[in-house]
């Protein structure tokens, strides 16, 4: 069986006249960690949407978990296993920890149709076991999210991906708002993924956290790779090169 996770073939997003994706390769591996790297408007965040869900591709093939896929639209794409944590991190300010972790897919104790009676101890269990899972700490879990820090927040979030025993999580820019503490914290979550041999693909501007954590580096300029960077075999400089043009891959030099 082979151990690629996610495969994308030709993957292409136009918007109208607008090329934001071109021909996109590119394939992850069991247990690997991959940043994705690119100045703003290279292509990265118009990639994650086609691979989630969110939009629909122009062209192009992708294959998940060895099958092709065609996501309808995110909800297609978390039920398949591929959980992702956005800047916006898409939590509801009144509800608690275990509300939002399982906000749209409820456990319910009695199905009685308008009536229905969640099952509140059960998501409390399951919420506790993916926050341990993790490492995150939240001192009180039937706080109001409104009532937390930014990194606090951030690791709700990322938590959602572990409680559900997600195939593939992904993350963009999840330190971009935090200190040194909460981005310390949100990059040994990060660590513990890595540790349990989760697949994750990082969408990020800092390159010391990119060193720290991946084991390769995608850069995307004006709406394609430009580069496939193993990051024992590169540095900071190199990567440079490639996100501003000074340097183009020759794999890559035809489609730059």
């Amino acid at each position: 069986m082979s151990d690629i996770i996610l495969k994308t073939e030709g993957l292409t997003k136009h918007y109208g006249g607008v090329h934001a994706l071109n021909d996109a390769n590119f394939e992850l591996r069991a247990g690997e960690h991959v940043a994705i790297m690119g100045d703003n408007g290279a292509g990265k965040s118009t990639f994650v949407r086609q691979i989630t869900g969110v939009e629909q591709r122009t062209r192009g093939q992708m294959y998940f978990m060895g099958e092709q896929v065609d996501f309808a639209g995110p909800l297609d794409a978390r039920e398949a296993g591929i959980e992702t944590v956005f800047q916006t991190l898409a939590l509801a300010d009144d509800l608690d920890v275990p509300s939002n972790l399982f906000l749209g897919r409820e456990k319910i104790l009695f199905n009685l149709g308008p009536f229905s009676i969640l099952d509140k101890r059960g998501m409390r269990k399951a919420t506790e076991e993916g926050l341990k899972r993790t490492a995150v700490k939240i001192p009180n879990i039937n706080n109001p999210i409104r009532n937390m820090s930014g990194g606090q927040r951030q690791c709700v979030a990322i938590a959602r991906t572990a409680t559900f025993h997600s195939k593939l999580t992904i993350m963009d820019e999840p330190t971009a708002a935090l200190g040194v503490q909460e981005t310390a914290q949100v990059e040994n979550i990060v660590r513990t993924l890595k540790e349990a041999g989760e697949p994750l693909i990082l969408i990020s501007h800092n390159m010391r956290q990119v060193f720290d954590l991946v084991d390769r580096i995608i850069v995307f300029r004006r709406g394609r790779i430009v580069a496939n960077l193993n990051v024992d075999e590169t540095d900071g400089q190199d990567v440079v090169a490639y996100i501003t043009g000074a340097k183009t891959g020759a794999e890559y030099a035809g489609a730059a």
